[in-house]
């Protein structure tokens, strides 16, 4: 079984302390999703866990072996990772750019084999862009490039997946389908973590959420659990809305605190009037 682990995780940038202490194991089964305000250090979290940067203090391993000494290659093959931000330098069609992900694959001048092809009209297929497949991907909007940019990480075939907003600029229909995605994937055996802003849309298709704040891991567990009415107060300053749909609960962000706050002095203050 592949397991990802972090043991007091800490890095700084300069002199700003952007990870401070992080712990915590995940292991496949169930998509884990990883939340918190701007600036708490998601995407930085994001990067050490796929072993693009080392930690400062503590590690982060991938089975027994610290992620960022096992081979460039090799760590390739068992961690496929979207970073945020879906730009793209080269006039290539988007075929080219999802065959990107089979290079840790392919051998010294090798080309693509038709197993190499079959993975990735398989991952085009899934990410909803095989219709567009030669398309220059400099043309395509937004959205059509983060799918793509989907494509080539689900195309390394790797039992490890870390995605970084992965929805962020997706319609609402394209977000559901790539959250039913990425929980499907996940229930097939492999380890996949997202880091995500879309709370009602965390609380429906994931197991098990980490809130990050300030660089630190404050909250560990079930959706219901982790965005709580406390945790919603004290890592995002908002109060939610809760409910049944279907037999499962939901959040909605509803209100900021301080808003809150002003509307409960109104009537007050009109009354004083």
């Amino acid at each position: 079984m592949t397991e990802l682990s972090a043991a007091g995780v800490a890095f700084s940038i300069g002199e700003k302390r952007i990870i401070s202490g992080i712990s915590f194991t995940a292991r496949p089964g169930g998509l884990v999703g990883l939340i918190g305000p701007n600036g708490a250090g998601k995407s930085t979290l994001a990067r050490l866990l796929a072993g693009l940067r080392a930690p400062e203090e503590g590690d982060v391993r991938l089975g027994a072996r610290p992620v960022h000494l096992v081979p460039r290659k090799e760590r390739a093959r068992q961690i496929a990772y979207m970073p945020q931000g879906h730009s793209v330098h080269w006039p290539l069609d988007a075929y080219q750019v999802v065959a990107l992900g089979r290079l840790p694959h392919l051998g010294p001048l090798a080309s693509v084999s038709a197993q190499d092809n079959a993975a990735i009209m398989e991952a085009m297929e899934k990410a909803d862009v095989a219709t567009f497949a030669d398309r220059d991907v400099t043309t395509l909007s937004g959205g059509e490039r983060a799918r793509v940019m989907l494509a080539r990480a689900l195309a390394v075939e790797a039992p490890v997946l870390l995605v970084d907003e992965p929805i962020a600029s997706l319609d609402p229909y394209h977000q559901i389908r790539v959250m039913t995605l990425l929980r499907e994937i996940a229930a097939e055996g492999r380890l996949v973590i997202a880091v995500l802003h879309d709370l009602p849309l965390a609380a429906r298709f994931c197991a098990r959420l980490l809130l990050m704040r300030d660089g630190e891991l404050v909250a560990d567990g079930t959706p219901d659990d982790v965005l709580a009415r406390p945790h919603l107060a004290s890592a995002y300053s908002i109060e939610g809305v809760y409910g049944m749909e279907h037999g499962q609960t939901y959040v909605l962000p509803w209100t900021c605190i301080d808003d809150a706050a002003e509307e409960e002095e109104r009537p007050h203050a009109h009354a004083q009037g």
